[in-house]
């Protein structure tokens, strides 16, 4: 849930109102997830576009597929061509799309983003 209204005059000042407006609640998980930390999925592929605060130097997140768990480990990188680059349980994906299946084991991945402009 997210509150929809936070008050900003006294004697209310910081409350906030409609707490239990779940509509909001979808909306900022989808924000945060497909927006701000880059996951884009469509059917069983998932791929990587991040849209990160440049102070951001790391992060990782565990995702669930059906029964299978998907640990993925975002790094700014130094140098290099300035493609991003992903890895699957080790092996590097050219085209940097993740074939989703529910296999019941835990998947580890790797996504590589160029820094840029000295960012």
């Amino acid at each position: 849930m997210v509150a929809a209204d936070v008050y900003g005059v006294a004697p209310h000042t910081g409350r906030g109102g409609w707490s239990w407006y779940t509509g909001s609640a979808g909306w900022m998980y989808r924000l945060m997830l497909e927006s701000l930390l880059g996951l884009v999925r469509a059917g069983d592929s998932l791929r990587f576009k991040p849209c990160l605060p440049a102070a951001w130097r790391a992060f990782n997140l565990r995702y669930r597929y059906g029964e299978t768990y998907y640990r993925i480990e975002f790094a700014r990188t130094e140098g290099g061509d300035g493609g991003q680059r992903v890895t699957l349980d080790g092996v590097e994906l050219p085209d940097g799309v993740i074939k989703l299946e529910d296999d019941r084991r835990e998947h580890r991945v790797e996504v590589q983003i160029p820094r840029r402009d000295g960012v």
